[in-house]
């Protein structure tokens, strides 16, 4: 068995058993494109810098460019006794054009190398992710404005509270989304920043520029401190971090999109495009793509937890424990970017019932807190008597079997004298959504404004 490249210090054959446990090919060879393209700035560098000679780079730049055609034609497959994918590509280039294959790796080392690639790998599919959740932003807004007056039932404790709108729901999980959106982007800024050229974790003695490669990849700067770099993980903690989180929030609303569907409810009917059938029951239309996305955010929790187990005791700089920090990553941004897009096309054809999420105001005595309210601005009660009496109020409402909405000044006036006729237009159900006008408040002008508002700033960004 020939002799892997980076094996210079050791005279045996790897055990069968080592080679198992230390391949890292089936997994990385992912990051191809993202290890040709650093590949491709740090030769240009070596020759601006007269490192190697413009001759080498020329057959480095084609022999480079062939091998990402043949991995996507599958000419050359990425299954070989490589170690990793970085083995894999500067063996075969050294196949195509010999030295000059050889001289690549000159002024870097396999830690910056690593680091580079992952980094470039986390950094494009941050974007990928935070572009994804701007379409789901837009199209959670278009069901907000068209159901800015379809009115439902806000819960608290999952039991009726106060009337809001469907619009006015669905903006809570937009602005859910816009501060994932942030999240990503701020961690992008706060990561672009190139690893390459710090080698093994101390710099090089070579003349090489990293402000060259830096530019080549679109990084603002190299990073700071060359030690840190080639042992920092943080970007892919954040990623993990931020898609946690993102999927916290699309859990909360696939957990509410399992309830609304289902027959006691019967708010929204999901598109048979997004249900599936029961094996044995002919009549069952199963919520399987919200409740596969609930599962799937334990998922993505155990890779963050994972990630931050394996780091937590590492030494500087690079040590091997550190090759688990991809597979998580890659699993996680997977499921992310089809989990973004089965949730925007499952939102985009479900059905609202509006009749039924407005029958379902009738139950609970959502009016309730504005005959509080009423007492208190208008007769100038004590907020906690008004309290009680409008819980006599509801006492009654409840022996009658009718909504608060429904009991007649007479009824009301039977509690307390005080309660004046202009009360029974208050406790319409209607009546209190659209009093909430306080900033951020359920009134239907109130949830078109923040409509326009997330639309404003939607269209400022890049």
């Amino acid at each position: 068995m020939s002799k892997k490249i980076a094996s210079a210090r050791i005279s045996e054959k790897s055990s069968q058993l080592l080679q198992d446990l230390n391949n890292s090919l089936p997994f990385d060879k992912v990051l191809y494109r993202e290890d040709i393209t650093g590949s491709l700035a740090h030769a240009y560098m070596l020759s601006e810098q007269g490192i190697i000679s413009q001759e080498d780079y020329a057959q480095i730049e084609s022999g480079l460019n062939e091998i990402l055609k043949e991995i996507e034609s599958g000419l050359f497959t990425l299954d070989g006794d490589d170690e990793d994918i970085h083995m894999a590509i500067e063996g075969r280039l050294t196949e195509k054009v010999g030295d000059a294959g050889k001289r690549l790796h000159t002024a870097r080392s396999r830690n910056d190398q690593v680091a580079l690639d992952f980094r470039l790998y986390v950094q494009n599919n941050t974007r990928v992710i935070a572009e994804l959740l701007l379409e789901n932003i837009r199209t959670l807004l278009k069901v907000a404005e068209e159901n800015a007056e379809t009115m439902l039932p806000g819960m608290t404790h999952l039991q009726h509270a106060q009337p809001i709108n469907f619009g006015y729901h669905m903006m809570a999980y937009a602005s859910m989304f816009k501060r994932d959106y942030e999240r990503f982007m701020s961690s992008y800024k706060r990561n672009n920043y190139s690893p390459i050229g710090c080698a093994a974790l101390a710099g090089t003695p070579h003349n090489i520029s990293r402000r060259i490669t830096s530019d080549k990849l679109g990084f603002t700067a190299p990073t700071l401190n060359c030690l840190d770099t080639v042992s920092d993980r943080d970007f892919a903690l954040e990623i993990l971090f931020n898609i946690s989180t993102m999927m916290m929030h699309m859990s909360r609303l696939s957990e509410e999109l399992i309830l609304w569907s289902a027959a006691e409810f019967k708010w929204v009917t999901l598109s048979d495009r997004h249900a599936t059938g029961s094996s044995i029951m002919p009549q069952k239309k199963n919520p399987d793509i919200p409740e596969l996305l609930r599962g799937k955010t334990g998922r993505v929790n155990g890779n963050l937890v994972a990630l931050l187990t394996v780091m937590k005791g590492l030494p500087l700089a690079y040590n091997k424990d550190m090759q688990e920090d991809k597979e998580g990553v890659f699993d996680s941004v997977r499921t992310a970017i089809l989990s973004l897009q089965v949730l925007q096309e499952m939102i985009a054809y479900m059905t609202v019932n509006k009749e039924a999420m407005e029958r379902a105001c009738m139950i609970g005595h959502l009016s309730a807190t504005d005959l509080a309210d009423y007492l208190v601005k208008e007769q100038g009660l004590p907020f906690r008597d008004a309290y009680h009496i409008t819980g006599n109020v509801v006492n009654l409402a409840e022996k009658k079997g009718v909504d608060i909405s429904e009991l007649s000044l007479e009824d009301l006036q039977s509690i307390d004298e005080r309660i004046g006729e202009g009360v029974v237009v208050l406790l319409d159900n209607r009546a209190s959504m659209n009093a909430r006008q306080s900033e951020g408040g359920t009134a239907t002008v109130r949830t078109l404004e923040q409509v326009e508002r997330l639309k404003d700033w939607l269209s400022q960004q890049k």
